[in-house]
C-alpha cells in the first residue's frame, strides 16, 4: 500500500471501466445519428414523392348557385307562373374565412351599398359587437370563466354586452349596416352562397338602360338592389373577398293576381327551409337557405318545381386557400307543370263575381264573399276556381276559400237527398203532399213556400224545391211515420245513415284535390237529433265547401262517378319557350260510383232541367241549356266582421252543369250572408256559363 492510501490496481481498474462507458456512449450516439441519416434518406429518396404529394394535397368543395323553379302553364299552354332574372349580390365563406375578414368585407360593402336593417334583432347586434371587438369581449370574462366550454363562455359574453354599446351601435347607420351584412354573411355553411341583397323585379324589368340612372336608384328602398349599386360592387369585387354579383330569379305572374293564392308562395333566402319540414328537405340535399314552396301549388309540387342548382367546384390546399374553381354542373330549372285551369275563363269568372259583389254589396251589408268552381265532370279537371272577399272595402282574391271554407248549401243538395232515398228503397214516382209545413210535438218544420204546392213527385219536388217532400224522404229512411203533432224520434244513427249516402257524392268528405289544407266540411254529432235530420235533408245542418258542391253535381252530371278533382294535368321537361315533353301524366281518378242506377240518375237530371225551365231558376240562363239546382240556407253570419256574428242571414247557392245532355262543365256558385231575395247566385251562374260557351266558340275558330 502506498503512502497516500490508494491501491494502484484499483485505480487502473476504475480507469478501464470509465473508458468502456465512454466508448459505449459514443457508440450509442453514433448509432442514433446513423439511424437518423438512414431515416432522412428514406424520407427524401424513397418516400419523398409521397410526402411531397401529401404536403400539396388539395380538397374539393362544391358550392351550389340559384337556378329558377319550374314554370306553370294553363291547359292551353299559356304561361301563368314564370321566372324573372334579377341581379343579386352574394357572399360565400370558405373553410379558411376568419371572422375578422367577414367584418372587414362587411364594412367595405356597407360603404358601397345600402341594406335594410329592420330585420336585425337584439341578439344579432350583440353577436356582431362581440365579433367586432374581440379584446373587449374577452374582458367580459373572469380568468376562471375563460376555462369553461366555449359555448358557455359565449353565452356569458352575450349576456354581458354593455347596453350602452348596443345603443351606440343603433345610432350609427354605417355600423348598423355593417352588422346587417355580417348577419347575412353568417347565415350558412362554407361554400353555401348567401344572397345578401337582390333587385326588385320591377326595377330589373326596366333593363340596363337605367344602369346608372341616379334619380331612379335613389327612389328605390334600401331593401332592394339598384343598378347603380350593382355597378359599384362590380367595380370593387377584387377588394371584397367572398362577394359576387350573380343573376338570381324571382317569380313572375303574367296574369297578375289571377289565381295568385292557388299558385302559392315561395320562401325567401332569409326564410330558407320551412321549419316543420327542415329535416325532410335536408335529407334530400337541400341547403338551409334554399327557397322552397310554402303554400298551395308551390308547396304541393315542390319535388318537381325545385330546380337542379348550378354547381361550382372550389379546390383548397391544406391551408384552406382556394387554388382553383370550375363549373361542374350548369344546373337547370325545375320541372314545369301544366295545370287544368283555363286562365281566360278564370279571368271572366272573377270579373263576374266582382260585378255582382259591387252590385249587391250596398243592399246586403253582411255580404263579403262569393265563390265559383267550374270543372270537367268527366275527368275532374278544374277549369276555374275563383273566390273573392271584401276586406276594408276592397275586393281581394280568395280562391283558396273554395276548398278551405265551408257553408250550409241549402236546397242545392236535394238531388243527393232524392238519390239517397232511392238507395234506401224509395220507388220511382213516389209522391208526398206538400202542405207548406209539418208540425210535430215540438218544432214546426216549414216548407219552401208559405202555401201548399199539393202532391208532388220527385221531379216536381226538385223543380219547385219542396222542403216538405225532402222531409218525408228523410223520415222514410229513418222509419218514421209522420203524424201531425206527433213525435220526431230521429237519432244519431239516422243522421249518420244520411251522411253515408251523401258521402258517396263527396258531401262531407274531402274531394281528394291535389292541394294542401282542404277542408272536409263541418259535421257535429248532436245528442238530440230530432228535427236536425230534416234540416240535413235540405242542406241546412252540415256544411260543405264550394268544391264539394261542384264534385257532387259532377257526379250526377257524368252518370254517377265521383271523380277526384285535379289542378295539375301533367309534369313537363323544361323547355325554353314552349311546353316540353311530358315526363309524368296525371290520369283521371274515379274515387267511387254511387249506388244508384242510371234510371235513378236520369229522373234527378229531369228534375234539374225543370229547375231552369219552369222552376226556381226559370229564365236565368236564357237560351243556354243548363240544368241544376238552386239553394237557399237559413243560417247565421260568421264572416270577417265579428260584430255581426250570430246575425240571421242566408247563403244562396247554385249547382249545375252544361249542356244538359253529355255535360262538358259542372259548376257551383256559393254566396254567403245575403238577403234571400238576392239573385246573385243565378246571375253569376248565367255569366260564367256564357263565358265558357263563348270561349269554346273562340277556341274552335283558332
Amino acid at each position: 500500500m502506498t503512502e497516500t492510501g490508494h491501491d494502484p490496481a484499483q485505480i487502473k481498474k476504475s480507469r478501464r471501466s470509465r473508458m468502456w462507458r465512454i466508448n459505449l456512449y459514443f457508440f450509442a450516439v453514433f448509432t442514433l445519428f446513423a439511424a437518423l441519416i438512414v431515416k432522412l434518406g428514406l424520407v427524401q429518396i424513397v418516400n419523398g414523392e409521397e410526402y411531397e404529394r401529401q404536403a400539396s394535397k388539395t380538397e374539393a368543395k362544391i358550392a351550389s348557385y340559384p337556378a329558377p323553379r319550374g314554370k306553370m302553364y294553363d291547359r292551353n299552354g299559356r304561361v301563368v307562373v314564370d321566372n324573372q332574372s334579377v341581379p343579386a349580390i352574394t357572399y360565400t365563406v370558405t373553410s379558411n374565412t376568419k371572422t375578422k375578414e367577414k367584418i372587414s368585407t362587411a364594412k367595405k360593402l356597407a360603404k358601397l351599398i345600402d341594406i335594410d336593417t329592420s330585420f336585425l334583432k337584439e341578439r344579432d347586434l350583440k353577436d356582431y359587437w362581440l365579433a367586432a371587438h374581440p379584446k373587449k369581449a374577452e374582458a367580459l370574462l373572469s380568468k376562471d370563466e375563460k376555462k369553461l366550454e366555449s359555448s358557455k363562455t359565449y353565452a356569458l359574453q352575450v349576456d354581458r354586452v354593455p347596453a350602452e354599446e348596443i345603443a351606440a351601435l343603433k345610432k350609427d347607420k354605417q355600423e348598423l349596416e355593417t352588422a346587417a351584412f355580417f348577419r347575412r354573411f353568417s347565415g350558412g355553411y362554407a361554400y353555401e352562397p348567401q344572397i345578401v341583397k337582390s333587385m326588385n323585379p320591377k326595377t330589373a324589368a326596366k333593363g340596363d338602360a337605367q344602369l346608372l340612372d341616379e334619380k331612379t336608384s335613389k327612389q328605390q328602398p334600401a331593401r332592394d338592389l339598384t343598378y347603380e349599386e350593382v355597378s359599384r360592387v362590380s367595380e370593387h369585387l377584387e377588394e371584397l373577398p367572398g362577394v359576387d354579383v350573380i343573376m338570381d330569379w324571382t317569380r313572375k305572374y303574367p296574369y297578375e293576381k289571377t289565381l295568385h293564392s292557388i299558385f302559392g308562395g315561395v320562401t325567401t333566402p332569409e326564410q330558407g327551409l320551412l321549419k316543420e319540414r327542415q329535416d325532410f328537405y335536408l335529407t334530400r340535399g337541400y341547403a338551409r337557405n334554399d327557397r322552397v314552396g310554402k303554400s298551395y301549388l308551390e308547396y304541393q309540387y315542390e319535388e318537381y318545381l325545385n330546380p337542379k342548382k348550378a354547381k361550382v367546384q372550389y379546390t383548397e390546399n391544406r391551408s384552406g386557400e382556394v387554388v382553383s374553381q370550375k363549373t361542374v354542373d350548369e344546373g337547370r330549372r325545375g320541372y314545369d307543370l301544366q295545370l287544368t285551369f283555363d286562365i281566360e275563363l278564370q279571368k271572366k269568372v272573377e270579373e263576374a263575381i266582382e260585378e255582382e259583389l259591387n252590385k249587391f254589396r250596398g243592399s246586403n251589408y253582411m255580404l263579403d264573399r262569393a265563390f265559383v268552381v267550374m270543372m270537367d265532370p268527366n275527368n275532374g279537371d278544374i277549369l276555374s276556381m275563383a273566390g273573392k272577399r271584401i276586406i276594408d272595402g276592397k275586393i281581394t282574391d280568395y280562391a283558396i276559400g273554395t276548398f278551405t271554407t265551408q257553408y250550409e248549401m241549402g236546397s242545392a243538395v236535394k238531388g243527393a237527398t232524392v238519390l239517397a232515398g232511392y238507395q234506401d228503397g224509395m220507388p220511382h214516382g213516389q209522391s208526398y203532399y206538400d202542405s207548406g209545413k209539418l208540425k210535430f210535438a215540438g218544432p214546426v218544420k216549414k216548407g219552401s213556400y208559405t202555401t201548399s204546392i199539393g202532391w208532388a213527385d220527385e221531379v216536381r219536388a226538385l223543380e219547385k224545391s219542396s222542403n216538405v217532400y225532402m222531409f218525408y224522404v228523410a223520415m222514410r229512411m229513418a222509419g218514421i211515420t209522420y203524424t201531425p203533432g206527433g213525435p220526431l224520434p230521429a237519432d244519431l244513427e239516422d243522421l249518420k245513415k244520411m251522411r253515408y249516402y251523401y258521402n258517396q257524392f263527396g258531401l262531407g268528405v274531402k274531394t281528394g284535390i291535389d292541394l294542401p289544407q282542404e277542408s272536409a266540411g263541418m259535421q257535429t254529432n248532436p245528442k238530440i237529433v230530432g228535427g236536425l235530420l230534416l234540416d240535413e235533408a235540405i242542406g241546412q245542418f252540415d256544411t260543405y265547401t264550394p268544391l264539394q258542391l261542384a264534385q257532387y253535381v259532377s257526379t250526377i252530371a257524368n252518370g254517377g262517378y265521383r271523380v277526384q278533382p285535379r289542378v295539375v294535368k301533367s309534369i313537363l321537361q323544361p323547355e325554353s319557350e314552349k311546353l316540353g315533353p311530358v315526363i309524368e301524366e296525371r290520369s283521371p281518378n274515379v274515387l267511387n260510383r254511387i249506388n244508384n242506377s242510371q234510371s235513378d240518375i236520369a229522373i234527378v237530371k229531369q228534375g234539374f232541367k225543370r229547375v231552369t225551365q219552369t222552376g226556381t231558376a226559370a229564365g236565368a240562363f236564357g237560351s243556354l241549356d243548363v240544368s241544376g239546382k238552386t239553394g237557399t240556407a237559413e243560417t247565421n253570419y260568421y264572416g270577417t266582421n265579428r260584430n255581426w256574428w250570430g246575425t240571421p242571414t242566408y247563403n244562396i247557392t247554385f249547382a249545375g252543369y252544361y249542356p244538359s245532355e253529355n255535360p262538358q262543365v259542372a259548376f257551383s256558385v256559393v254566396v254567403p250572408s245575403v238577403d234571400d231575395k238576392t239573385k246573385m247566385n243565378k246571375n253569376i251562374a248565367a255569366k260564367i256559363v256564357k263565358a265558357y260557351v263563348d270561349l269554346q266558340k273562340k277556341y274552335s275558330k283558332d
